[in-house]
């Protein structure tokens, strides 16, 4: 649905399905443990839907972007499914590496879908829109591209159980505060600024993990 509504211009509405998908990502792997019919089948599953989701879906977003600019050659908008492929990789790679438990090695899929929710919604305010060209968001496209296969650590917001205390958890913590911040200032700068907040938020989740690895 999320493709479909983005193909046909409708991004807002296909934001919203893309949010939604995250949502019952959250909730699947849970769900499937309660009923317990949790196995490999299910695994497989949950990853060709992540490459629907949050592959080709964010990719179509990205696409329509760099169709609202005039951009030299005409096939240029569809190298924003390079991101797709990349992002198949990307899941790949996480199901075949076992450092991934409690933190992720490059940008998670998810993430990188509610950057471009936020970067479709930027876009959309005029004076943004004029400043920036479709030359940048193809650049970041590459860029977030390549963030997705790389060995840069990025910090996950899953906390060991017995182990809530800040010292060992004050990135997460750090992270969190932030978001209701901007949550806050979004709301009152109004709401073209609101629904562009994930791409504030994620962009500080990437600036975030590379700081705190340096730092290791």
């Amino acid at each position: 649905m999320a493709v479909f509504f983005g193909l046909n211009g409708e991004v807002g509405t296909a934001s919203l399905y893309i949010i939604l998908g995250a949502v019952f990502d959250f909730f699947d792997g849970m769900t499937a443990r309660l009923l317990n019919i949790s196995g490999p089948i299910g695994k497989e599953l949950d990853s060709l839907a992540d490459m629907v989701t949050f592959g080709v879906a964010p990719s179509v977003l990205c696409y329509q972007i760099l169709g609202s600019y005039t951009l030299p050659y005409g096939w240029l908008p569809l190298l924003a499914f390079v991101m797709a492929a990349f992002s198949a990789l990307r899941l790949a790679k996480f199901n075949c590496d076992e450092r991934q438990s409690l933190s992720f090695i490059g940008l998670p899929t998810p993430a990188n879908a509610l950057l471009w929710i936020g970067f479709i919604h930027l876009n959309a305010i005029g004076l943004i829109h004029e400043a920036l060209n479709g030359w940048y968001y193809l650049a970041a496209m590459f860029l977030l591209s390549w963030l997705l296969i790389s060995e840069v650590p990025m910090f996950s917001l899953k906390i060991k159980s017995g182990h809530m205390g800040w010292a060992e958890n004050k990135v997460r913590y750090s992270f969190l505060a932030a978001c209701a911040v901007i949550f806050a200032a979004t709301a009152i700068a109004g709401p073209e600024y609101f629904k562009a907040s994930p791409a504030y938020i994620i962009l500080l989740y990437i600036i975030l993990s590379a700081v705190s690895a340096k730092k290791q």
